[in-house]
């Protein structure tokens, strides 16, 4: 693989990215704040002197931002959180600090990748985790009280294994055109997935 002469560290949300920009060559740093599209962050991340090479944190984002990079032959690492080095004190985190910090992680080879799974595969992991989650709090919990109780106890768990993923193409979150809606259900288990009884626990309850 050529050496990169523009590396991204993309800080990647529901409705926003944030992305620092390294010049490996001159050192010379710059941030940029967007919106939470796909093909334009890729087509924002392709525009810069080449080779390019991305990185983003593995989240419930999902990785249809990494397919739609290496569509347009971008190289991108999808970093296991787990294994991103953190400086030990360091408590302040913004969304800048944290795709700097990609980025020079990055440059650096100090990223450990996850695999990326195909556009259906990942659709069916979203059904896989959504009808888990539907099962474990429809039958702890009286249905009504469902999911609040569960968004309480940990909102991050929530939206990371109940909420589907983001459609491999168009924004992260479904802020979208009649064609990006059909788009986002081209394979069943998505269709499954994104359904009003799969993804809620109180419909499954009520449902019995």
């Amino acid at each position: 693989m050529a050496k990169a002469r523009t590396v991204v560290g993309l800080d990647v949300h529901a409705a926003k990215i944030v992305a620092a920009v390294l010049d490996a060559e001159t050192g010379e740093l710059q941030c940029f704040r967007m919106a939470a599209e796909l093909e334009k962050t890729a087509r924002f991340c392709a525009g810069l002197p080449s080779p390019v090479r991305v990185a983003y944190e593995a989240g419930p984002t999902g990785y249809g931002l990494a397919r739609e990079l290496a569509r347009r032959g971008v190289g991108c690492v999808v970093a296991a959180p787990s294994k991103i080095p953190r400086a030990s004190g360091d408590r302040v985190k913004t969304d800048r600090r944290d795709a700097e910090h990609l980025a020079r992680l990055l440059l650096a080879g100090k990223l450990h990748p996850v695999r990326v799974p195909g556009a259906e595969e990942e659709a069916l992991r979203d059904l896989v985790r959504a009808r888990e989650a539907v099962k474990g709090g429809s039958d702890a919990l009286p249905a009504p009280d469902v999911e609040a109780a569960v968004a309480a106890r940990d909102p991050v768990r929530r939206r990371a294994r109940v909420d589907p993923a983001p459609p491999p193409t168009g924004s992260l979150r479904s802020r979208s055109s009649v064609r990006r809606r059909r788009r986002r259900f081209s394979t069943p288990a998505a269709r499954l997935t994104r359904s009003p009884t799969a993804a809620t626990p109180s419909s499954a309850r009520s449902s019995r």
